[in-house]
């Protein structure tokens, strides 16, 4: 049985028939394909024939764009009630008491795209909407008065709510799916759910290459492994980006503009964390383009924070699991591990204190320029469903006791060493061999070569890097990547 039939008799529910046109189609109303799948899934019949009209109706009434807000507005302070589909992000305003709202892919409370829960949505919904930094959901707002007769004041209030969670994620199924599947065929499961295509990964003589699949897979690390903390240099077109952005409504990824400490962090005078705390991970596109206010005070807070996962303010301390991703553009000449690649990346990033805090190195050149043939055809798991698979799986901590069960390090390794291979290796587990429960449950040699051997190279490119550029540190003091073997 071919992979696409196993996949649709055993994902039944779960899978949707991708089609390249289809994807342009969705990609140019500016719909992510976490969103995308669900459309597809929700106007389909069972031989995946789409109704566009019915899609162009359901995006026009309940997906608006960012210039449809004034619209919105001037319908609310009219009398009406408007009713869409947002990400909302939802807080308790400690000074004032109200539970409150702000809408950021409509520009935030700095455009008054935001404002007050009414009681009866927080009480019901405060498990969903106050639980995590950030939901989807279609929601009611209207326009009222507030205030007293002498100091009247208007405000936008959320009056109705209902989650966007189209799938509930069973992960005991999602393993006994897995079994189902050999290595090599699971490596093509993952590729199509993410939107590629399998047989577009072909090395230089134009075959099919699961070396090839396998570089490009240590980009979904972080998704399924919290504070997992990459860099990958890559040549323009490579499609890092859109992985990183399109894939999971769980990632951010800032491309270009400036990035303060408030915003990234914690912001001070709010009293609220920033973009590490409200995902699961935050990338840095482009990173040469990307401005930093007071580049040492965040170059410090996020060595901090990479090394323990606290977030602290001025007064305040928080905890986050977000992965810190860095993602650079690299001319075909600079391709050599053993010479300075990150000197040009950013001022933040490049000094060694902070490079040692990145887990893994992703050679980007090793993965093919995107190609009209990369795009995923046929029927595949959906992507919103295997988003939140990978989400659910970064709270499982079984993994890492099997990894510390499976393999043996000297008692002098050097701890940073040890920690990146461990948590990298957990993150390969658990995306390639899900359905693993014990260390007997795999065979040992698919664990070195698909989890072992490929922590190490990620983390001894990064040891190279500092030898490079701090030589008298790391390439006189330290111990370098310690010998691991296998239990």
């Amino acid at each position: 049985m071919m992979v696409e039939e196993k996949v649709k008799e055993i994902f039944a529910d779960m899978v949707v028939l991708k089609d390249p046109q289809r994807s342009e189609y969705f990609s140019n109303l500016s719909i992510p394909s976490y969103m995308r799948d669900w459309l597809v899934m929700k106007f389909s019949d069972e031989d995946g024939t789409i109704d566009y009209d019915s899609v162009r109706r359901y995006i026009k009434r309940y997906i608006p764009s960012r210039e449809d807000f004034e619209q919105y507005k001037y319908q609310m302070v009219n009398g009406e009630t408007v009713q869409f589909l947002a990400r909302v992000r939802v807080t308790v305003d400690i000074k004032s008491g109200k539970t409150v709202f702000e809408l950021p892919d409509f520009g935030g409370n700095k455009i008054g795209a935001g404002g007050v829960v009414s009681y009866e949505v927080a009480e019901t919904w405060q498990d969903v909407l106050l639980r995590e930094s950030e939901n989807w959901g279609i929601i009611s707002l209207t326009w009222m008065m507030e205030g007293t007769a002498s100091k009247p004041k208007g405000v936008i209030t959320m009056v109705g709510y209902k989650p966007f969670c189209p799938y509930s994620v069973d992960l005991d199924f999602y393993r006994e799916a897995r079994r189902e599947f050999d290595i090599h065929e699971w490596i093509d499961v993952i590729i199509s759910a993410v939107d590629y295509n399998p047989d577009g990964y072909t090395d230089e003589n134009g075959d099919v290459s699961e070396r090839t699949k396998l570089f490009f897979l240590r980009r979904l690390l972080p998704f399924v492994e919290k504070r997992v903390n990459l860099i990958e240099l890559a040549p323009k077109g490579t499609g890092k980006s859109y992985l990183f952005e399109k894939i999971s409504k769980r990632g951010w990824l800032i491309s270009g503009g400036t990035v303060s400490r408030a915003s990234l962090i914690y912001d001070n005078a709010r009293k609220t964390g920033g973009l590490l705390t409200r995902f699961d991970f935050v990338g840095f596109d482009e990173v040469q383009s990307i401005t930093f206010e007071q580049p040492g005070q965040i170059q410090q807070a996020l060595k901090h924070y990479m090394e323990f996962g606290e977030i602290k303010g001025f007064d305040a301390s928080l905890t986050a699991d977000a992965g810190v991703v860095v993602l650079g553009n690299i001319n075909a000449e600079r391709f050599d591990i053993n010479k300075n690649m990150v000197e040009h990346i950013s001022e933040v990033f490049g000094e060694s204190a902070t490079l040692d805090r990145f887990h893994g190195f992703i050679p980007g050149w090793e993965i093919p320029r995107m190609k009209t043939g990369m795009i995923a055809t046929g029927w595949a798991i959906n992507t919103e469903y295997f988003a939140e698979v990978m989400h659910e799986l970064r709270e499982d901590l079984s993994y890492a006791a099997i990894v510390e069960d499976l393999i043996d390090s000297p008692p002098s390794a050097d701890k940073r060493h040890m920690t990146a291979i461990k948590r990298l290796c957990t993150a390969f587990l658990k995306l390639l061999f899900p359905h693993v429960q014990s260390k007997n449950d795999i065979d040992r040699q698919e664990f070195i070569d698909y989890c072992l051997n490929p922590a190490i190279e990620m983390r001894s490119v990064i040891y190279k890097q500092l030898c490079v550029i701090d030589p008298k540190e790391y390439a006189v003091k330290s111990k370098g990547i310690p010998e691991i073997t296998c239990k």
